[in-house]
């Protein structure tokens, strides 16, 4: 019966289009005057048919009772304005940018390379080795085995967007593997950060707080925890109106979406830069306190500043495109607009994706037993005992 009734409102809609005013084309909102009942064609569907007869439209349809009244006037009471912009929004395709895959490839092909290269040495060094395991020992072998397993997804992640491969069982596997390994890289990095400033800021209690085995127990709860909450997320997702992998083409927000933003970036972020510029302030006062040591304590700002600038610089604007892409579809904003973040926040992601390469520098390298342990990169033996008290007081402080 919906369908005879549009049929119906079609013809109807073309008779005022042949007998109607030339301005009525510029008019780009209407109002609109309905009851009716569960049999009759719905609101949006009539104003769809309306619209593209003319934007000066009357349309009655009687049938069980139910009447539509479409005009320009709307003057009267019960009225419902209708926005084009959100009635558009169904037929709203947001898809990634066709020269983004090529992007991906010039990105992805060094940082591949060079990732690859960087966190398969830091896992040799660390678990090779190496032969006392401290705090910082398990941190930096969970987050370079997630890091190069991030990097394992990126050809896969690369190819599914050149193909266009849809979004099915095989997407929603491949999704969650590259979500589970960015996640768990910003929840080492939080841990790590969490770490370094209980050993700075509460030296006597880290002895009790810290140890291997806490660190590996923390490094397990995130796994697990991380692992979990990915694979339900990609359980009950709805991915019906997405056509493509890695790809939200749907307009229609999704609360999901933002409860993963928040705890699984926002929280460990406002963490950062607490426990960040906590040690930060700690070892300036004591950079006070003690001149004698003020280059090696200037030294080991400098390394916490670069980890929280690199952090926050890495994957801050993915994660505020997700948010700001979040708003726009809830508040309906225009498909050009939604189109404009879509493509931002793939860019972003390429940027966030490249922090696998800059943890290797700005934790692997700097660290005090990685340089110990590589006669390549250690200067000397004094040079070595110097790093080794800087990386102590800053990263281990046992």
């Amino acid at each position: 019966m919906a369908a005879a009734a549009a049929e119906e409102a079609l013809p109807r809609g073309n008779a005022l289009r042949r007998g109607g005013d030339a301005s009525s084309t510029s008019i780009v909102a209407a109002t609109a005057t309905c009851k009716w009942s569960s049999q009759n064609i719905s609101l949006v569907t009539c104003w769809e048919h309306c619209w593209e007869a003319s934007a000066h439209c009357m349309l009655h349809h009687n049938q069980t009772g139910g009447t539509f009244d479409l005009s320009k006037d709307g003057e009267r009471a019960g009225t419902v304005p209708l926005n084009i912009s959100k009635m558009n929004q169904s037929s709203c395709n947001i898809t990634a940018d066709e020269n983004f895959p090529l992007v991906q490839l010039c990105v992805y092909i060094p940082v591949l390379l060079l990732g690859v290269l960087l966190n398969v040495l830091a896992l040799w060094v660390f678990c090779c080795k190496l032969d006392k395991w401290t705090e910082t020992r398990v941190y930096m072998v969970n987050l370079a085995v997630a890091d190069c397993l991030l990097l394992f997804t990126l050809p896969f992640k690369t190819l599914s967007q050149f193909q266009q491969m849809k979004a099915d069982r095989w997407c929603l596997i491949l999704e969650g593997g590259y979500f589970i390994n960015r996640l768990m890289s910003i929840g080492i990095i939080t841990a790590v950060a969490a770490d370094r400033y209980v050993a700075i800021k509460y030296p006597l209690k880290a002895k009790a707080l810290r140890s291997p085995l806490q660190a590996a127990f923390v490094s397990g709860f995130l796994w697990i925890v991380i692992i979990c909450a990915i694979s339900l997320i990609k359980m009950v997702e709805n991915r019906e109106h997405d056509k493509f992998c890695f790809e939200k083409s749907s307009v229609k927000p999704s609360v999901i979406t933002l409860c993963a933003i928040i705890g699984g970036f926002f929280i460990p972020l406002i963490i950062v830069i607490y426990c960040s510029i906590q040690v930060i302030a700690e070892l300036m006062r004591k950079k006070n306190e003690n001149c004698q040591k003020e280059r090696l304590i200037r030294k080991a700002v400098y390394i916490v500043t670069a980890n929280m600038a690199v952090f926050i610089v890495c994957f801050l604007p993915v994660y505020a495109g997700h948010l700001l892409r979040f708003l726009m579809d809830s508040f309906s904003s225009s498909c050009p607009a939604i189109q404009k973040v879509n493509n931002f926040v793939h860019l972003a992601s390429v940027l966030a994706n490249t922090n696998c390469c800059l943890d290797a520098i700005c934790y692997y390298f700097v660290n005090k037993e990685f340089q110990e342990a590589s006669p390549k990169l250690a200067r000397s033996k004094s040079d070595s005992g110097e790093t080794a008290e800087v990386q102590l007081a800053v990263i281990t402080h046992q």
